[in-house]
């Protein structure tokens, strides 16, 4: 997700609001966390600058979902994700809105992989993005990846509205269980309109109780699984060709619309990244 981060070099705090025991630091008074899990909403709006470059005239994290500014490119404002506390857990229930206005450009990663995670009350935690980019702006949505830990219960939603003139770069990793564990259940939908038609509609559903989805037409012994989608405006009178990255595990399809989408499958997120930082480049 991308996605509230856990940052795996850090110890976020717990549900309690108090900070793990090995921690550095006072220990702050508990916070009440609503039963049902965490209700949280945060935005990122980016905006051309006077001086031809982007400001961020919102950030506003929430919960989780820690908004940092990071060293800005040329004409591109840059935030990452950090974790403020452990999740998405079983029950929490997350929204990240994310507004590239006309003639913007953003660029949004993370500080760490995502871990999914499971629940006291045994429900799935939900995770809303909704992404929105103007015309003549560019969004590069490069998060790490996302691992669905076992016994957690995930989904995922991407909504994304483009203009007919924007740029998007979007990367998804997931990553079906840690080392040596089985995955918990991972479910993800990916929706796209540019300039108000529909580009890209897909779901995918991973981990126990899912159909076949260890079976040969899907992922086999793969547990690592992710998508580049590219959409420019030049694509549309010049569409790239479909080709093979690497067979049996990369490939890059031209839709119908200003777009490509590399789909790759690995068995590590080491492996997955390689493919996907390969078509990329391309």
């Amino acid at each position: 997700m991308a996605h509230g981060v856990t940052d795996l070099g850090a110890t976020p705090a717990d549900r309690t609001g108090v900070a793990a025991p090995h921690a550095p630091g006072p220990r702050r008074p508990a916070a009440r966390v609503p039963a049902g899990g965490v209700r949280a909403h945060a935005r990122i709006t980016a905006a051309p600058d006077a001086c031809g470059g982007t400001a961020l005239p919102e950030l506003a994290g929430d919960g989780p979902l820690a908004l940092r500014r990071i060293r800005a490119g040329a004409e591109e404002a840059r935030v990452c994700l950090v974790g403020a506390m452990a999740g998405p857990l079983g029950g929490d229930r997350l929204r990240l809105d994310v507004h590239v206005e006309t003639g913007a450009a953003l660029y949004v990663t993370s500080a760490a992989a995502t871990l999914a995670l499971p629940g006291a009350t045994g429900e799935p935690a939900r995770y809303d993005v909704r992404l929105a980019v103007g015309d003549g702006a560019e969004l590069r949505w490069l998060p790490e990846p996302l691992v669905s830990v076992h016994g957690s219960r995930l989904h995922v939603t991407y909504r994304v509205e483009l203009a007919p003139t924007a740029r998007l770069v979007l990367r998804e990793e997931q990553v079906l269980g840690r080392a040596g564990e089985p995955p918990g259940r991972l479910v993800s939908r990916l929706t796209v309109r540019s300039g108000g038609r529909p580009l890209l509609d897909q779901v995918t559903d991973y981990g126990p109780g899912a159909p076949a989805w260890d079976g040969p037409a899907v992922l086999a012994d793969n547990r690592a699984t992710g998508q580049l989608l590219v959409v420019a405006p030049e694509f549309a009178a010049n569409p790239a060709k479909p080709h093979v990255l690497a067979p049996g595990r990369a490939a890059v399809t031209p839709l119908a619309g200003p777009a490509t989408l590399t789909t790759a499958v690995a068995p590590d997120a080491l492996l997955l990244r390689t493919l996907l930082d390969d078509a990329h480049s391309r």
